[in-house]
């Protein structure tokens, strides 16, 4: 094992309540874990030493909801939204039908190459679900290549109804055979519960089933209109409900008084020209918000997650450092990742050593700078990956 000592960071976001943010401040890295965190001109030795020269450094990006094992391109499908063509859960049904005629190997190279991409602008941490293979066999080749490249696999079975099946025999693979051969593979299971996939009873019973088995819970609702998605993951103690994007008053209430993550997805809300979701109206209403890429190739073909800050700072109304909290310990919150050792989306001893290094001298550049490339450096897990 060797240390790094990075110094010269200039402004140090650390998301710890006691650490808080420090300016002239250095981090030592030991191994796999942060070693020590405080002022430049405290800090031991170390076997290696990288200054930074002032930029600004923070945890990296958590980037707690995505969708990366498919094949095809559903550019048609996004000029089709741009002249005026309403969004709906349809194009599912055409990835699934290319994931499914895809190799292994090429599933893999997809993933490897979306991973290296959201790294390369500071993601350290990222979770990805299954869902476009909809067969027991499918399902478990998307959760084993998942699991090869991701550091959380969720089961999304239950993303649509394929065409070929009506919707309880659908189920009844889900939460029998399919639930079988994933279930090894994955911590965490989803449901689309939404008009179009699957209504509240059928959501409930996928996410008892995997609750049975010891998964933790997410789901997918409120996208594309108000519906029973918050109610039955607050009520069921699902660890983040992500959309969001129409509420009513009761689901910002349910949220506010629950553990349950509201995770936003702004990219998402963009791309299909919905409203973005009330980011502002969650937190002033004591909520917990996470931003996350929503990763995918038909609603949100993005792994820029300075994207999705930039967006919740100009447009939704949040401050620089509610959503860089929101993109960084939201997201490990919303993968119950924050605390204890190995903790991710903080920079604290014990934490895991995941650091992003701007070309800049504070985060407020992420929103002050929209679109510009500010990633400088990014350890990974104590591994320099950019």
């Amino acid at each position: 094992m060797t240390t790094t000592l990075i110094t010269g960071i200039g402004e140090l976001t650390t998301n710890d309540d006691e650490l808080g943010r420090l300016s002239d401040a250095a981090v030592v890295i030991d191994d796999s874990r942060i070693a020590w965190v405080g002022p430049a001109g405290h800090a031991e030795p170390a076997d290696a030493r990288v200054d930074v020269g002032g930029r600004a450094a923070l945890p990296g990006w958590v980037d707690s909801h995505t969708h990366l094992v498919f094949a095809g391109d559903r550019t048609a499908e996004f000029e089709a939204r741009m002249a005026g063509q309403p969004y709906s859960a349809g194009g599912i049904a055409r990835t699934v039908e290319a994931t499914r005629a895809a190799s292994d190997d090429e599933l893999a190279a997809t993933v490897r190459r979306l991973v290296r991409e959201a790294v390369s602008q500071g993601t350290t941490y990222l979770e990805t679900k299954t869902g476009y293979g909809l067969t027991v066999a499918d399902e478990a080749r998307s959760a084993r290549i998942a699991a090869e490249h991701a550091d959380e696999v969720t089961f999304l079975g239950a993303h649509i109804v394929p065409p070929d099946t009506g919707a309880d025999d659908y189920l009844a693979t889900v939460t029998g055979p399919m639930l079988d051969a994933v279930a090894p593979l994955v911590r965490w299971v989803d449901v689309f519960c939404e008009s179009g996939a699957f209504d509240a009873a059928q959501s409930e019973r996928a996410l008892r089933a995997a609750a049975e088995r010891g998964l933790g819970l997410r789901v997918h609702g409120n996208q594309l209109a108000e519906g029973p998605g918050v109610e039955l993951a607050v009520r069921l103690g699902a660890a983040s409900v992500d959309h969001c994007t129409y509420l009513s008053d009761a689901d910002v209430d349910a949220l506010a008084g629950s553990d349950t993550v509201a995770t936003l997805l702004p990219a998402c809300d963009l791309s299909t020209r919905q409203p973005l979701a009330p980011a502002r109206r969650l937190l002033d209403a004591g909520a917990v918000i996470a931003l996350a890429s929503n990763a995918n190739p038909g609603s949100s073909y993005t792994t820029s997650m300075a994207f999705c800050v930039a967006t919740a700072v100009l447009q939704q109304r949040l401050s620089v450092d509610e959503a860089v909290w929101a993109a960084t310990r939201g997201g490990a919150r919303a993968l119950r990742a924050d605390t204890g050792d190995g903790a991710v989306g903080v920079l604290r001893p014990g934490a895991r050593a995941d650091l992003h290094v701007l070309d800049a001298p504070s985060v407020t550049h992420l929103a002050y700078r929209p679109g510009v490339p500010l990633t400088a450096a990014v350890w990974r897990n104590g591994v320099r990956a950019f």
